[in-house]
């Protein structure tokens, strides 16, 4: 495609996320380069890559796949598939059963060993292999009601994915040492997990179970936030727009006969929520430029910075 029809392709991404029209500029500048980088990937690889986009909540994640996703397939010649970790939370079933059997702190979706590392692994296996009319099944986990979409409502890809995206707040992340988790870092494992089990379990989880996922990663880019609390700001400001969506449209999410009623949470609610991730959030965001393959600065102000590349 043309220059011309690059640029009504970005403007109609930008109306149609509700995004400001300097994210023009945001495109160009940041977006596009991180495009190129993709691109620079993809050919030194012998066959499609997947790549790892990581940012803390509230980064802007799910806004700069989407636009990578769209510019790689409708306008690089590069079929592109997404996917969220979010997407691959385990069933509110599964975890019930981990906070009964492991730890009561597990119910809670989002740290490392409240999702399904195999299926995540299967879905990239086979948009890998595809062949030309194979269909691949991308899974999707709906927050409001706190459990896995049925299968039969999944988004399907047609055909094999050149670049796969998958992005996560602890996409990426490393397990920490052992030394480090002797001392809670926040009220909720002073009062919650005393004893260390419950952070002891995520550790391992990233340690192991999560190594074959995120060893698979071809180049790992960071959207780094400027802090932790600008994280728990950010998050809080989601959960007012989740509550005013939600307020425009009270029939959403409420098909599921068997599902717990749509709650919205209060500013303390997203304190303590946030206290779940907040050990590893700050692990990475201590350690992990140093090894991303791409650094994008988040301001305060959620704009986005120039891409920092390491060399391929």
């Amino acid at each position: 495609m043309s220059e011309p029809e690059l640029k009504q392709t970005i403007a109609d991404l930008i109306e149609r996320e509700s995004l400001p029209d300097t994210y023009a500029t945001t495109v160009e500048q940041t977006i596009l380069p991180l495009v190129a980088h993709i691109e620079a990937v993809r050919d030194r690889a012998d066959g499609p890559v997947l790549i790892g986009i990581h940012g803390a909540q509230g980064t802007g994640k799910s806004t700069l796949t989407l636009f990578l996703q769209t510019i790689l397939s409708q306008h690089r010649g590069c079929p592109s598939a997404s996917f969220s970790l979010d997407d691959l939370y385990l069933t509110r079933a599964e975890r019930q059963e981990l906070a009964r059997t492991v730890h009561p702190l597990l119910m809670t979706r989002g740290v490392p060993g409240t999702h399904d590392v195999a299926l995540g692994l299967q879905v990239i296996e086979h948009l890998k292999t595809a062949g030309a009319d194979d269909q691949t099944s991308i899974p999707a986990f709906d927050k409001t009601i706190d459990d896995r979409v049925p299968a039969e409502r999944w988004q399907v890809f047609t055909g094999p994915a050149q670049v796969i995206l998958l992005e996560g707040w602890c996409v990426g992340a490393r397990a920490e040492p052992d030394a480090a988790l002797d001392r809670p870092i926040n009220a909720l494992e002073a009062d919650e997990d005393p004893s260390g089990e419950w952070r002891r379990y995520v550790n391992a989880c990233l340690q192991d179970a999560y190594r074959p996922l995120f060893d698979r990663f071809d180049s790992l880019v960071m959207l780094k936030a400027p802090s932790m609390d600008s994280v728990l700001e950010w998050r809080t400001l989601q959960e007012h727009k989740l509550a005013n969506r939600l307020k425009r449209a009270p029939e959403a999410g409420g098909s599921e006969p068997s599902a717990p009623p749509l709650r919205i949470m209060s500013d303390d609610e997203v304190h303590r929520f946030i206290m779940h991730y907040e050990r590893v959030t700050r692990s990475c965001l201590a350690e992990m430029p140093d090894r991303a393959d791409a650094v994008i600065e988040v301001a305060e102000d959620h704009s986005l910075g120039l891409p920092r590349f390491r060399s391929l």
